[in-house]
C-alpha cells in the first residue's frame, strides 16, 4: 500500500509539472485537464499560482 501511495503522489506531481507548462504555452485550460488527468477545478488552480506575481 505504501508504494502505491508513493507512485500516486509521483503521478500527481508530474501531471501538475505537465499542466504548468502548458500553461505556460498558453494552453487551454480544458485542454490541459485532459491531457494531464486533473480536474478543470485543479488546472485552474495551477493557473492562478502563475498569474500571481512572484514574491521575494
Amino acid at each position: 500500500m505504501k508504494e502505491s501511495a508513493i507512485y500516486q503522489a509521483i503521478q500527481r506531481e508530474v501531471a501538475e509539472k505537465m499542466a504548468l507548462n502548458l500553461l505556460r504555452e498558453g494552453t487551454s485550460v480544458e485542454i490541459v485537464a485532459y491531457a494531464t488527468g486533473l480536474s478543470i477545478g485543479e488546472v485552474q488552480q495551477l493557473q492562478q499560482q502563475l498569474n500571481e506575481p512572484a514574491q521575494s
